[in-house]
């Protein structure tokens, strides 16, 4: 599939090595006691994202990890799937990480050229407990950490009750200034479906829906690159409404009243998930046993909740635990929800039309 996925993420430039400890503070939620003694005093390297989705995965997986077991984890961070790909493939046959987070395309790509070794479930216990179309992606090379969800974005303050289906994007008088994702995201493919559905087509019928996305060039004010932008756009009062995009991009904002931002899973259509993943390099530098139960603990239903209620993201464990409080907010997703609502969307699909799709996307909103 190609470019759209690798370049979700590069609008943020950091790379670095993370302090776990130091990013854990606000949610300490295991206590100390190292149980179980098998790990003490190893390192686990791991190599994640330099946004909030990773600096979520230290706080919630990796300093409760280090809690659990008494060992160390060591964080790379970086800004893209792309970047974690290039790295992998610059090292060769050194190994440098023992556990990789990344977007699916990623893996595909790593998996291709020979670097991940194929993980066995019956290693990963709380598998027992994740939808079996969550559970691994790359041809069995990943296994499934968190769903990357995306909605339908508004401001609060000119749009007064959440939108109930995506039309809402089609109504001038609703959203008059809106902005959709760029051509080569991922979410735009999606949008691309989605008009066409509401246009009485499908994904294999896709002309209504060019015709259908023609309707809103003259109200699009930008294609959103940047979350950043797009969120000092709607606290400035430029914008009304967006997407598909994920509320992820927004922690922060979201959760001050100032930005006005509002976002909503609740669309009768359903919402369009991207199964993220953890992979195993097949040269690693720790030890394996470690490495399994890494992957296992971030599928702890404890785990899983709170990266739900923190980032945004979907749980992929049924049985994840979701706080009472939480469970009010419109953007902190639940398992019951995502059962009833996600889609998932047909990477091999997508592939096949991806290039012809980005450029009648990009022809219409850049004329």
């Amino acid at each position: 599939m190609g470019e759209h996925d690798l370049n979700r993420r590069q609008f943020i430039k950091t790379v670095g090595v993370a302090s776990v400890a130091a990013a854990a503070m606000s949610l300490p939620f295991v206590r100390a006691n190292a149980s179980d003694t098998r790990f003490q005093g190893k390192t686990l390297r791991l190599l994640t994202w330099s946004d909030d989705t990773g600096l979520a995965a230290l706080r919630n997986i990796a300093a409760t990890f280090e809690d659990k077991y008494g060992c160390k984890v060591i964080a790379d961070r970086t800004g893209s799937t792309s970047e974690m790909v290039a790295k992998l493939k610059a090292a060769g046959d050194r190994p440098q990480y023992d556990v990789i987070t990344l977007a699916g395309v990623g893996a595909e790509g790593l998996a291709a050229a020979g670097l991940l070794e194929k993980p066995d479930l019956n290693r990963i216990p709380n598998l027992v407990d994740v939808p079996e179309k969550y559970r691994t992606g790359a041809s069995g090379h990943g296994i499934g950490y968190l769903l990357w969800c995306n909605s339908l974005v508004y401001s609060t303050r000119t749009v007064k009750e959440a939108p109930q289906s995506y039309a809402a994007l089609w109504d001038a008088d609703l959203s008059p200034n809106i902005f959709l994702p760029p051509p080569n995201w991922t979410e735009a493919m999606d949008l691309i479906i989605i008009a066409a559905k509401l246009a009485g087509g499908d994904e294999h019928n896709i002309e209504p829906g060019f015709k259908k996305l023609a309707e809103l060039k003259d109200r699009v004010v930008t294609l959103g690159e940047n979350p950043n932008q797009i969120a000092e756009l709607f606290r400035t009062g430029s914008l009304d409404m967006g997407g598909l995009y994920a509320p992820a991009f927004f922690p922060k904002q979201i959760r001050d009243p100032a930005y006005g931002l509002g976002a909503t899973f609740g669309m009768k259509e359903g919402f369009y998930t991207d199964l993220m993943l953890s992979v195993m390099p097949k040269n690693r530098p720790g030890d394996t046993d470690l490495v399994y139960a890494f992957i296992n603990h971030s599928l702890d239903p404890l785990v899983q909740g709170k990266m739900a209620e923190d980032i945004y993201n979907g749980p992929v464990n049924a049985k994840a635990i979701i706080s009472a409080e939480a469970r009010k907010s419109p953007y902190i997703l639940t398992p019951e929800q995502i059962a009833e609502k996600a889609i998932m969307h047909d990477n091999a699909f997508l592939a096949s039309v991806h290039d012809q799709w980005i450029r009648r996307y990009t022809e219409i909103f850049s004329s």
